[in-house]
C-alpha cells in the first residue's frame, strides 16, 4: 500500500511531502540533526532521491526552514482592517499561540540563524525583517516619526521578543495574555526611548 501511494505522487508532491516531514522533524529535534539519511529512511525513499530534490543537506535545511518560516508568517499575518494597537495585540496573541503550538519549529527558526549555512541564516533573517516591518507599520500609523533609529530599535526588539517568547511561551505555565501584554509594553517602551532622546 505504501508503494502504491508513493507511485501516485508527482515529483512536486513527493518533494512537498519530504519537506513536510522535515518540518515535522523540527517539532522535537534541532535543525542540525535533520539529515538526508534520516529523512530518506523515514520517508521510505532512496537517499539519491533526496539528493536529486535538495542537492545537499544544506539545501534540505533551507527548504525546511523556508517552509516553516512561511507557515509562521502566514499564521501571524496582521489583520489589515484592525486599528494599529488592536492589530499589534492580535498579531502578538497569534504569535504566542503559534510558539506554544509549534514550539520546536519556532525554536529551530530562532536558532536557525546560528546555522553554518549563510542561505539558511538569510531565510531566518527575512522572517525577522518582515516581522519588524509589521511592527514598525503599527507605530508609524500611530504617528511616530519614521527614521533610522526607530527602525533599528524595532528590528532589535524583534530579537528581544524572540528570546522572550522562547523563555516565556515554551515549557512554562505563564498565561498567554501576560506574555502578550509584556511584549506590547516592551515594544512601546522601545519606541518611547527613541522618541524621548535629547
Amino acid at each position: 500500500m505504501e508503494h502504491d501511494r508513493r507511485t501516485r505522487l508527482t515529483p512536486d508532491e513527493r518533494r512537498a511531502q519530504l519537506v513536510a516531514l522535515g518540518v515535522a522533524f523540527l517539532a522535537d529535534n534541532p535543525l542540525d540533526e535533520l539529515t538526508i539519511e534520516g529523512l530518506s529512511a523515514q520517508a521510505g525513499v532512496s537517499r539519491g532521491l533526496l539528493f536529486h530534490y535538495f542537492g545537499t543537506k544544506q539545501g534540505l535545511h533551507r527548504e525546511v526552514v523556508r517552509t516553516a518560516r512561511d507557515s509562521m508568517l502566514r499564521a501571524t499575518e496582521p489583520v489589515a482592517d484592525l486599528p494599529p494597537l488592536d492589530r499589534l495585540h492580535d498579531t502578538l496573541t497569534r504569535i504566542v499561540q503559534f510558539v506554544r503550538e509549534h514550539s520546536g519549529t519556532f525554536f529551530s527558526l530562532v536558532r536557525g540563524v546560528a546555522s553554518g549555512d549563510s542561505e539558511v541564516r538569510a531565510v531566518v533573517e527575512e522572517a525577522r525583517r518582515i516581522q519588524a516591518e509589521r511592527v514598525t507599520a503599527v507605530f508609524l500609523e500611530l504617528g511616530e516619526p519614521d527614521g533610522p533609529m526607530l527602525r533599528i530599535a524595532l528590528r532589535s526588539w524583534i530579537a528581544f521578543a524572540e528570546e522572550a517568547l522562547v523563555e516565556s511561551a515554551i515549557g512554562t505555565e505563564l498565561p498567554s495574555p501576560e506574555i502578550v501584554g509584556f511584549l506590547e509594553r516592551s515594544a512601546g517602551g522601545v519606541v518611547e526611548a527613541v522618541a524621548s532622546r535629547p
